[in-house]
């Protein structure tokens, strides 16, 4: 419980941190005393006199992430626990377990053991549920459990795990887990050599320059650089990776901001490696933020030509500002925008629909730029490619499947019936997309679709006003027309699933690197990359060469 110390300071000591931040506090200094003197009183006179006893540290965590959820969802607040994970994501190494871990009630779940650390040598296995670490019972854990897997170096935790129905134990020995920017690299053909970039951290264009630099001493005069699921990261690393094709002194972003101090410039500052070598930028609708700025810059600078769907659409900068007791506000200072003059960002969190939900521009009113070489090029949020294909594009019904783990359980299910592939590649057959598509029946999976939750909720709320069984039959209907529909969206859209299912079936049995190998000769963002680089008029009309 917070001592009646803390409970009187612990509002002025945040609320005057929050006062400098983002602000024109000279302008507005009256009407900020003011709510924020209200607010302490409030907060001072709730704690003291509310009937049932009071937690001030979850009252306020609950008043801040409501104050900022009117704004938009990159402006956060951190406490010293996220503080921490944060820094990780940036510098990209830590001491731990080495492994994608998802909380499902009160289970810890192993999305993906990364090969050779602590999780993979322990013998877990991506849809492992975890139930107890150490003595704590996670069911009895309401807190970041994922926490539970920090410590020193060599630190052993014992863990039980649930597999196949099946309670099994294993001891894990935490080591030093760096994640890499750069998880794959290779040749595609004697030619084209292809770079894998997943994130944005401080060793980005090290690796990268690396990888490029590799593949150029074994040959390569082309090069594919892939940023598809790629969520973005630090700004100045992406500004290094446009310096590895672009000379020095060349901008590649700007940042505009009604704060005249976040109104910057960023520009080349090194030799580059390589200003001539053809370039194909993959990209997709979970390219963002860093990835925008690569792909939007190179694009705009007709260095590279890109390939894909429109990217995400994050063009909202933020900075770690900090607080006290070790806490700190992620907070939207300004908006990028590529050489061209392209806002990247998608939508406008200053104007929401009566759900609450961020508007977004209409391809009519969308604005025309012109590149370096006089291409036209549009904003309206995200990078759109030179080339676009629908292959790249994720439907509905593969949309709902992702989120609720259709496909993940269904290999998990599928590796444990057939244990011995090894490093072959399994093929993925209309058969097996029809026993995919009974398990599901018999999982009775729930697809969630926005119209099947708004059909499930409206008879909620039927039988809360007793009429549900005056339209039970109705709904019955509604419900098996609906199942029905999603039927034939899965068969429409079988294609698309069985890729997916098939991709993460090769991490089940060769890891991320199986996975990446298996692409170089069978993706087909990667064959029309591989495509355009080859028929070298066809890439040098695309850029206007």
């Amino acid at each position: 419980m917070t001592s009646p110390f803390k409970k009187k300071f612990i509002l002025p000591a945040i609320a005057s941190a929050f006062l400098f931040v983002g602000v024109s506090f000279k302008d507005d200094f009256f009407e900020i005393a003011k709510q924020v003197e209200i607010f302490t009183t409030l907060f001072k006179e709730l704690n003291k006199n509310y009937v049932d006893e009071t937690n001030p540290g979850d009252l306020m965590d609950k008043a801040i992430k409501g104050m900022l959820a009117s704004l938009d969802p990159y402006t956060v607040y951190f406490n010293e626990q996220d503080v921490v994970k944060f820094k990780i994501n940036n510098t990209g190494e830590y001491t731990g377990i080495g492994a994608s871990v998802t909380r499902k009630e009160d289970k810890l779940i192993i999305r993906e053991p990364y090969k050779n650390f602590p999780a993979d040598k322990a013998g877990l296995k991506a849809g492992d549920e975890i139930i107890q670490i150490g003595d704590i019972v996670l069911s009895d854990f309401k807190g970041d459990a994922s926490q539970l897997f920090r410590g020193a170096k060599n630190t052993k935790i014992d863990v039980k795990y649930i597999r196949q129905g099946k309670t099994n134990s294993a001891q894990i020995v935490l080591d030093e887990v760096a994640i890499k920017s750069v998880p794959f690299f290779g040749k595609i053909d004697d030619k084209t050599g292809y770079i894998v970039l997943s994130h944005f951290n401080q060793k980005a264009s090290l690796e990268t320059k690396e990888a490029l630099e590799q593949l150029k001493r074994e040959g390569a005069d082309k090069i594919i650089l892939d940023l598809r699921g790629n969520p973005g990261g630090l700004l100045n690393e992406a500004v290094n990776i446009c310096n590895l094709f672009v000379p020095k002194n060349e901008t590649i972003v700007t940042t505009k901001s009604k704060i005249e101090k976040h109104n910057n410039t960023y520009k080349t500052s090194r030799e580059p490696i390589d200003t001539e070598i053809p370039l194909v930028i993959l990209v997709n609708g979970k390219s963002a933020s860093a990835s925008e700025i690569v792909s939007g810059a190179l694009q705009d600078l007709d260095r590279a030509v890109v390939i894909g769907s429109r990217s995400f659409g994050k063009g909202l900068v933020q900075r770690p500002v900090d607080l006290t007791y070790g806490t700190q506000l992620k907070v939207t200072i300004s908006r990028y925008y590529t050489p061209s003059g392209r806002c990247i960002q998608a939508l406008d969190y200053t104007h929401k629909d009566k759900n609450g939900v961020a508007t977004k521009t209409e391809a009519k009113n969308y604005n025309a730029f012109k590149t370096r070489k006089g291409r036209t090029v549009y904003d309206g949020g995200g990078i759109q490619p030179d080339i676009e294909l629908e292959e790249t594009k994720t439907s509905p019904i593969t949309e709902a499947l992702l989120k609720n783990d259709g496909i993940f359980n269904y290999a998990t299910a599928y590796y444990y019936k057939n244990p011995n592939l090894g490093y072959q590649i399994p093929t993925f057959s209309d058969a097996d997309f029809q026993d995919f598509k009974q398990y599901l029946k018999i999982q009775k999976f729930s697809f969630d679709t926005e119209t099947e939750l708004a059909l499930k909720n409206t008879f909620a709320v039927a039988k809360k006003e007793k009429v549900d069984e005056s339209i039970s039959s109705e709904y019955q209907q509604l419900l098996t027309a609906l199942q029905k529909s999603e039927e034939t969206s899965l068969d429409k859209n079988q294609k698309e699933i069985k890729n997916l299912i098939l991709d993460e079936i090769i991490k089940r049995y060769q890891y991320q690197e199986g996975l990446y190998q298996y692409y170089l000769k069978n993706n087909s963002e990667i064959k029309k990359a591989t495509s355009v680089l080859s028929n070298s008029d066809e890439y040098k009309s695309i850029l206007k060469m």
